[in-house]
Parts: structure tokens; C-alpha cells; sequence
């Protein structure tokens, strides 16, 4: 059993190494969504020749990071192997080796649930974020005001695809901030960037957006297909905003 037991812990200090990368690449510039795809690669050592790999390589600090995160992970992986070694190894006979057997899949699916879990992944985030921020020199100022701006609100880059709601139409014609939502930049596909784009601004298919808004409905534009449905989506998301402000409107002043 203790076999089992540190083979969860060397588990759990993966998950979380994972983590603090993912907290601190995002705190040097990257996205969220960047930071925890390349940490997730950089873990499993899974190579990707991108931009943002790119990018990553010509910075110091986060190649620092990824190497740290790369020399866990080497020897994460042979805990894991050496654990469930010794988990068959010490056994007793066939319905002990059953037994640990179910032990570590039950446990796995435990753990694959908490991570699956929007609720801990914003709270272990948060309390990531406080230790780096204590226990290192990394600015996480930006970090806090893009990802953690409230338990409901956040920034998040999106691309867009063809069929998409938001694919083909003018920001004006999207009528996004009924929503809740504004628009910080557009990236094209080609590699322009406009910054605060106004509303004659074309959404193109493979443009990248930049969104501020609640995290349902920002979920929702990603999901949101490019007909009748989307535009139903869109309405009930504006009768939701005008919800939202008419209740702040009558909230009374402290």
C-alpha cells in the first residue's frame, strides 16, 4: 500500500508542477490557454514547433521555467513507473493484485474528476498564484487582471472558426457588448493585430479574439454555431446581461 500511496503523491506533485508553470508562464505575458497547453507538452514531452513555442524558446525566464518542468517530469515519470512496480511486485497473490488494481484506477478517476473540475481548477489557480507570487520575483500583476479579474469574469483568447457565429460578421453587427462581452483585439490569421478594434472591424475564419466577459457566456460564443441557433443563443445572452445590470441598478448604495 505504501507503494500506491506514493505513487499518488509523485501524481498529485506532477498535477501541481503543472500548475505553477502554467501560473508562471502566464505571469511573463503568455495566455492562459498558451501557458497551459505548452506546459501540459512541455510534461508529457510532446514537441510542438509553433509561435508560441517560438516564443518561448527566445525567452530566458520561460525557458528556466519549462526546464524545471521538464526535469519533474523526467523524474515524476519514473516514480510512477517504479510505483506501480512495486505496487504488483509486493503482492501477496492474483486477488491482492486485484485489489491494488482497482485501488490505483479508482483513485486515477478521483483525480481525473478534481482536475476536471472548474471549481478547483479556479481555486488551486488562485492559491498557485499567491505562492508564486510570495516565493518568487515574477510579476503577476498582469496575470491577476487577465485571468482572475472574479470568480465569473475573465479574459480569454479565442479563435475562430469557419461556421462560427462570430465568423464573417462586423462587430457592430455582433452587438457583443449587449452581451456583456467586449472585443481587446482582433488577431488575423495573417499575422495583423488591432488593438481596441471599433465596430467596422470584420471577424474573419482563423482570426484570433481577445474577450472580456462572464466565462458562461464566453464559453458559449466558442460553442455558438453560425445560424438560427446562434442567434437565439445571442438574444437569450442579452436578455440575461439586461438581467444582470437591471439588478445592479436596483441594488441600493452602501
Amino acid at each position: 500500500m505504501i507503494a500506491i500511496g506514493s505513487l499518488f503523491i509523485v501524481i498529485l506533485t506532477i498535477l501541481l508542477a503543472a500548475r505553477v508553470a502554467t501560473v508562471a508562464l502566464t505571469a511573463t505575458g503568455l495566455p492562459f490557454e498558451v501557458a497551459r497547453f505548452q506546459a501540459r507538452s512541455v510534461l508529457t514531452g510532446v514537441g510542438f514547433t509553433t509561435t508560441e513555442s517560438e516564443s518561448i524558446t527566445n525567452h530566458p525566464l520561460r525557458r528556466r521555467i519549462l526546464l524545471s518542468l521538464m526535469l519533474v517530469g523526467n523524474a515524476g515519470l519514473i516514480g510512477i513507473i517504479a510505483s506501480i512496480m512495486l505496487s504488483f511486485v509486493t503482492s501477496g497473490g492474483t486477488p491482492e493484485t486485484l485489489e491494488r488494481l482497482a485501488i490505483i484506477l479508482v483513485g486515477l478517476a478521483i483525480f481525473g474528476l478534481i482536475v476536471r473540475s472548474q471549481a478547483f481548477e479556479r481555486r488551486l489557480t488562485s492559491v498557485v498564484a499567491s505562492l508564486v507570487d510570495r516565493f518568487s520575483d515574477l510579476d503577476l500583476r498582469d496575470f491577476h487582471h487577465l485571468l482572475q479579474l472574479s470568480t465569473d469574469y475573465a479574459v480569454t483568447e479565442m479563435q475562430v472558426r469557419p461556421g462560427d457565429w462570430l465568423a464573417g460578421r462586423s462587430l457592430r453587427d455582433l452587438e457583443l457588448p449587449d452581451e456583456g462581452v467586449l472585443v481587446l483585439a482582433v488577431q488575423g490569421a495573417r499575422g495583423d493585430f488591432v488593438g481596441a478594434p471599433r465596430g467596422e472591424t470584420v471577424i474573419s475564419p482563423y482570426d484570433t479574439v481577445i474577450l472580456y466577459g462572464r466565462a458562461s457566456v464566453l464559453t458559449d460564443l466558442d460553442e455558438r454555431p453560425g445560424d438560427e441557433r446562434g442567434d437565439m443563443a445571442h438574444l437569450e445572452a442579452i436578455a440575461q446581461q439586461e438581467e444582470i445590470m437591471s439588478e445592479h441598478d436596483e441594488t441600493p448604495d452602501a
